[in-house]
């Protein structure tokens, strides 16, 4: 959505029936999904909230307007892969898995070259593939020098999301659709999957949803940090945390 001459900027000032790239299935199918789980806190309608909150193209940082609740999806959206119908103009945003979807086409074409262990890291999104395990370092939301654990990442992916990088005003990246406010009760979320994508959505879903009901549909690992340090954590997050 940052880009001019993307889709996505497109479909922001053009209603109409527009085609898909083949491997946009596997996210648009993800973020269907997590929207009818999440009861549509987790959407890809979310652009017009984020922009409009500052973080824009121009990277303001600055509320421009007063915003507005996204819009349900079917009011705006039909979907039928590779066909998607945009009913009126609207900024996508996919800022929940895509960086962690990107993870996994980079891992695919390095698979592709017969190289099977590596490590793809996209700024703490990470797919990494090896008979060893690497430590990777939970981080401190309160003091970006600080790790609160490590956890032992081996042949899967890590995905971690919290709002002290890109926090403005009263706002975070993090932005619930409906309340139009940013979650301030969670300070942090990682979780570990087989793919980066799930890892990515799941770790955003973790603000919004009990970890139960998504575990009824994904397999994945996981640690949630509350804003008075306390934790919750499925079993098999292998981290030694630190007191």
């Amino acid at each position: 959505r940052f880009r001019k001459d993307s889709l996505v900027t497109k479909m922001s000032q053009e209603a109409g029936d527009y085609i898909l790239h083949h491997d946009a299935k596997v996210m648009m199918d993800i973020y269907r999904d997590l929207y009818e789980k999440t009861g549509g806190l987790v959407t890809p309608l979310i652009g017009n909230i984020i922009s409009d909150a500052g973080y824009d193209a121009q990277y303001s940082l600055k509320q421009k307007k007063d915003l507005e609740k996204a819009p349900a999806w079917d009011e705006v959206i039909e979907y039928n892969h590779p066909h998607l119908k945009i009913k009126k103009p609207v900024i996508l945003d996919f800022g929940a898995a895509g960086k962690g979807y990107l993870v996994d086409l980079v891992g695919e074409v390095i698979e592709s070259h017969g190289i099977n262990e590596y490590c793809v890291d996209a700024g703490g999104d990470i797919l990494y593939k090896n008979k060893t395990s690497l430590r990777i370092g939970l981080e401190n939301p309160s003091d970006k020098e600080q790790a609160i654990g490590v956890y032992n990442l081996k042949n899967e992916s890590i995905c971690g999301s919290a709002g002290n990088r890109r926090v403005w005003q009263n706002f975070t990246h993090i932005i619930n659709p409906q309340t139009l406010t940013s979650p301030k009760e969670i300070l942090a979320v990682w979780v570990v999957a087989d793919k980066a994508i799930i890892a990515d959505a799941l770790a955003t879903s973790l603000f919004f949803i009990d970890a139960k009901k998504l575990m009824l549909t994904y397999t994945f690992k996981y640690l949630i940090l509350r804003d008075d340090f306390s934790i919750e954590k499925s079993p098999d997050f292998d981290a030694e945390l630190f007191t």
